[in-house]
């Protein structure tokens, strides 16, 4: 459903832009806001498998949500069901989550609190709401300078309110030490960032995942307002990189045991290679680029991307301990989420400060999105460098 959510939400955004007004940086904020407020969620919810017992969620659907997503918005924004528009994207979460309800009661197991921890009944047990306040204060105030600084003008207060977050994210780690010296139970269990190889993989997530930000740019941004697509051909257009995302994944999974980080490595070239035949693509075309031009580089790229995304928690999470893996999890997720909302962002304010420069529409978007894409390809080598940190295997099941 995350990515179910994600991919509809980032479909219909410049629909949502067009028809409600507004700068450009709406389009960042209807994924970034979402992705900050999941990562604010997993934060707490990875704490609360931990306090109160968790069932492991096997999600095998993941890489069809990937791909159908996509694919439903751009469909639902065109079908313009009962006059609604791209309001019905949002109603695709009812039947999907009662039948997740359904399957989870059925199929999953119970788990159990983890050792040393309680239910709300005891003081020791209680959720800490503060420090997820101060958790989420913090992740807000580094997303929205990035955010809204281009239309902004990057006032001296955007600056203040950066610097500030860091302060306040310092704050949050104060308390949980305090907190958990206390023998309360805290947000985040400290003792999983003395593992060096995890630590690396919170870069690399957020590295990565904020990558993804470029390719969002790329793909609903420069198709429907740059070269005047509507959701649904933007959604076709877009489908073989979802498609090939479906099909790294199953790749990853696999190799993932025998190759352990080295499947990391492999998936970031070929999307990589993916991103820069895209680029070719859009400087040979121009203008005139084509749902059939781009097909080829967007099968590529998917496949890498799936390649990384699916080991990718495995192996950062190699070597955890079980007691840690309830806060491990929750804080792996929340970067994840983090990294997303920085790269929307972060490479939206480069994308629409290009998009928005001197000269013809179509010709400006397409420098923004070829600039866009080896930023992006940018993000990806420092992920690869930053992978040889990761641990050499896949944690076992």
């Amino acid at each position: 459903m995350d990515l179910l959510d994600s991919t509809i939400a980032q479909v219909a955004a410049p629909t949502i832009r067009r028809e409600l007004g507004g700068s450009y940086a709406v389009i960042e904020w209807v994924t970034a806001a979402y992705a900050l407020a999941m990562a604010v969620g997993l934060l707490t919810g990875g704490r609360l498998g931990d306090v109160f017992g968790r069932r492991r969620v096997l999600l095998a659907g993941m890489g069809l949500s990937a791909m159908l997503g996509p694919i439903a918005s751009g469909g639902l924004i065109s079908a313009n069901l009962l006059g609604t528009g791209w309001r019905m994207i949002f109603l695709v979460n009812v039947p999907v989550g009662l039948v997740a309800l359904v399957l989870g009661a059925r199929i999953l197991p119970a788990g159990s609190p983890s050792p040393g921890m309680s239910g709300t009944g005891s003081r020791r047990g209680r959720l800490d709401l503060p420090g997820a306040v101060l958790a989420g204060v913090a992740m807000f105030g580094l997303v929205f300078p990035l955010a809204q600084g281009h239309e902004l003008g990057w006032p001296a207060w955007l600056f203040g309110m950066f610097g500030a977050s860091v302060l306040v994210l310092a704050g949050f780690a104060a308390y949980q030490v305090r907190r958990q010296r206390g023998g309360r139970v805290s947000l985040v269990e400290l003792s999983v960032f003395r593992h060096a190889a995890y630590r690396a993989g919170l870069v690399f997530s957020i590295v990565f995942i904020g990558s993804l930000g470029g390719i969002v740019m790329i793909f609903n941004v420069f198709l429907q307002n740059g070269l005047g697509f509507t959701a649904w051909h933007s959604a076709v257009t877009t489908a073989p990189w979802a498609a090939g995302a479906f099909v790294g994944s199953a790749v990853g999974g696999i190799a993932m045991t025998k190759l352990g980080r080295r499947v990391l490595h492999a998936g970031l070239v070929v999307e990589a290679a993916g991103l820069l035949a895209i680029y070719a693509v859009l400087r040979g075309a121009g203008g005139g680029v084509s749902t059939v031009d781009l097909l080829a580089p967007m099968v590529v790229g998917g496949i890498g991307m799936g390649m990384v995304f699916v080991p990718l928690f495995d192996i950062v999470m190699a070597g955890v301990r079980p007691q840690e893996m309830g806060s491990a999890s929750g804080v792996l997720n929340t970067v994840n989420s983090l990294g997303m909302s920085l790269g929307i962002a972060g490479i939206g304010a480069i994308f629409f400060a290009l998009a928005s420069g001197p000269g013809r529409h179509v010709a400006t978007y397409l420098s923004a999105a070829q600039w866009t894409a080896l930023a992006t390809v940018g993000l990806l080598a420092c992920s690869f460098a930053v992978a040889f940190g990761l641990p050499r295997r896949a944690r076992q099941m």
